[in-house]
């Protein structure tokens, strides 16, 4: 990932229109350019972690001031963009949320199936999820510079939004004897996909307007989040394609 470094430099890219994944400061430091930048980061809904000097020498050697800004590999949206645009276009709006993915394999793969299933927009919260990286964009064929990602500060209002806009949120659960396919996904929908580890939140689960579950009959009972994410994503095709869409968008 590239990275900027020093304390002018950072704030001259942010004003220029930089896109920045997250702005890594060393935990001390403090001083009027030091709380320009902070407002600044703010101001821009950039992601701020507070960190040990030695990480970011380990980033640099060079002069960092205490602070290093680590540029997005692509251009992050908000679903306040992408949803109403799509609605204009005629779309059928067709969303996947992403609940503590972390692994970048596992995102790149999601991506993937997302671009080949006509997805609108991949959805991640700022904290708690993977990146958009170099690795991430490789792991997904490239399908990461086709896939609107949005990167919201609070994932339970950007899916408040989405449903007041008139999407169905529909969680995965292995918890739920809801078979997946027998809920409907032919009008416009929002899927939401959990870590491996411990699946949706209990805040977004409780947002959920269905809950269904993928049915499994080995040892293990744990699908691979990319390969839920893929038949999940693939009902959704199939259901809209019989009922006479010709795609997703």
């Amino acid at each position: 990932m590239d990275i900027i470094f020093g304390l002018h430099a950072i704030i001259e890219a942010i004003e220029a229109g930089k896109t920045i994944d997250k702005l890594l400061l060393k935990k001390d430091l403090s001083g009027e350019l030091a709380r320009t930048l902070i407002n600044l980061a703010k101001e821009r809904e950039i992601t701020v972690q507070r960190v040990p000097v030695e990480k970011l020498n380990r980033l640099t050697r060079k002069n960092h001031q205490g602070a290093v800004a680590m540029l997005a590999a692509i251009t992050y949206y908000k679903v306040e963009q992408v949803l109403p645009a799509a609605f204009d276009e005629g779309m059928n709006p067709f969303f996947v949320v992403l609940d503590g993915v972390t692994d970048v394999r596992n995102f790149g793969a999601i991506a993937r199936t997302c671009d080949c299933a006509g997805v609108t927009a991949v959805v991640i919260p700022e904290k708690g999820s993977v990146s958009v990286n170099g690795d991430a964009i490789k792991t997904s064929a490239g399908a990461l510079n086709y896939v609107p990602v949005c990167r919201e500060r609070s994932l339970k209002d950007a899916i408040t939004y989405l449903r007041e806009s008139g999407c169905r949120i529909i969680g995965t659960s292995d918890k739920n004897s809801v078979n997946y396919t027998q809920e409907d996904y032919t009008g416009p929908v929002v899927l939401v996909l959990g870590s491996e580890g411990k699946g949706i939140s209990r805040e977004v689960m409780k947002m959920c307007d269905a809950l269904v579950a993928i049915p499994e009959f080995g040892n293990i009972n744990s699908l691979n989040v990319s390969v839920a994410g893929g038949i999940m994503m693939y009902e959704v095709v199939r259901q809209r394609l019989a009922d006479g869409q010709e795609a997703t968008q």
